[in-house]
């Protein structure tokens, strides 16, 4: 599988819960580089780079969410990979 960039807007209960943290450390175990930033509509966004499996087991983890979290819907497209990330920050 080659390498794919993520990119989400996560809808519900998701600031004030932890949940960038949450997907910082998911992507981290996984190898990815990005971001997740709160937006000031109340979405989180969500871009990672790495492989194509990783990015899917990370969506899986998006959707899910971390317990005091409640993602209501997820808006996602996979893009072609632009390695300009070195890190997953939060924001």
């Amino acid at each position: 599988m080659g390498l794919v960039r993520l990119h989400a807007i996560v809808e519900g209960e998701v600031q004030g819960v932890g949940f960038r943290r949450f997907i910082q450390i998911h992507a981290n175990r996984l190898g990815l580089k990005g971001f997740a930033k709160n937006l000031p509509d109340g979405t989180v966004e969500v871009v990672a780079e790495g492989y194509q499996e990783s990015v899917e087991k990370l969506l899986q983890y998006i959707r899910k969410g971390p317990p005091l979290a409640v993602v209501t819907k997820v808006n996602h497209s996979i893009e072609p990979y632009t390695g300009e990330f070195k890190s997953f920050e939060t924001y």
